[in-house]
């Protein structure tokens, strides 16, 4: 019995072991980052996060006064989702833990998850963390009350930090930027891609509306091509191309999303068209230039 016993109190410390280990990779340009669930601890401790980790911190204030409304907060969780290698993440994640800290409330409800910046898995956690949680942009902070979802904070607040946590606080909480994107990753888990095509004209225009620059669809087509919805990408690098069709990238992104699909024909006929735009577009000639050597050669016909 005594056997049993020590054995599954080392079982279950070398599981709390594996379990607080950090997971990192080494991208394109050689930048060690990052990757899935995390402790706090590695960002205020490893040198190569702690130097804008706890810059940020340090910098970031706020009044220091009694704000009553942070006691409906305590019972909140909050998914924070982040790229070590973003700028936009660098800069909200430690002002969110600073704030989160003069409320005055447990860091054990913040949990970290950081995400690669790689082309063959962008925004994506080792094991999948981020599926179902329709992040496109980094940080994403996504507070829950009893395990579901009640408001999330894209990017970066859409007010100013205290205010966009305080209207939260009090169920009030302000739309999340990137209305466009939002609006699409909702109607594409309603709707299938033949059901919006059905339809295109009206969700096309409602799209429209909500519409900001064009690198936020773009970002949205790249996340779900990665992730290997290449229709969905499609269908939203279709709809950035009549938004900015003059746009060489915005082009280039469809052509890759249809010459992923098998559309080969289209897609080099709008490689053609964006290196018309711009003849010296880097990115663009590379894409073409793979395109072309992924054919096959024509092949003669025989005499018989």
């Amino acid at each position: 019995m005594k056997k049993t016993s020590c054995l599954l109190l080392l079982l279950c410390a070398f599981t709390f072991c594996i379990a607080q280990e950090k997971t990192t990779y080494t991208n394109e340009r050689g930048d060690v980052h990052l990757c899935g669930p995390f402790e706090i601890k590695e960002l205020k401790e490893d040198s190569l996060y702690a130097s804008w980790f706890n810059k940020q911190y340090d910098e970031f204030s706020l009044e220091d006064k009694n704000y009553s409304w942070s006691n409906k907060l305590k019972d909140i969780e909050v998914d924070i989702y982040l790229g070590t290698w973003c700028g936009d993440s660098k800069k909200w994640v430690p002002s969110f833990v600073k704030v989160w800290d003069q409320l005055g409330l447990d860091r054990e409800n913040l949990n970290f998850t950081a995400l690669y910046d790689t082309d063959e898995h962008y925004k994506q956690g080792p094991n999948g963390e981020e599926k179902g949680k329709r992040i496109h942009l980094v940080p994403t902070f996504i507070f829950k009350r009893g395990g579901e979802e009640i408001a999330r904070i894209v990017e970066e607040p859409q007010n100013d930090l205290l205010t966009d946590i305080g209207q939260i606080a009090l169920g009030l909480p302000s739309q999340p930027n990137y209305k466009a994107a939002n609006y699409l990753m909702n109607l594409l888990e309603e709707k299938s891609v033949e059901e919006v095509r059905a339809d295109m004209n009206t969700y096309f225009y409602k799209t429209y509306d909500y519409l900001g620059k064009s690198g936020e669809l773009n970002t949205l087509g790249r996340v779900f091509l990665h992730s290997n919805r290449i229709e969905e990408a499609v269908l939203v690098f279709e709809f950035n191309f009549y938004f900015f069709r003059y746009d060489p990238y915005i082009i280039g992104s469809y052509a890759n999303g249809l010459a992923q699909l098998g559309d080969t024909k289209k897609a080099k006929e709008l490689y053609e068209r964006a290196l018309k735009i711009d003849p010296e577009n880097k990115w663009v000639t590379k894409l073409y230039q793979e395109l072309k050597e992924k054919e096959p050669e024509p092949t003669e016909p025989t005499l018989e």
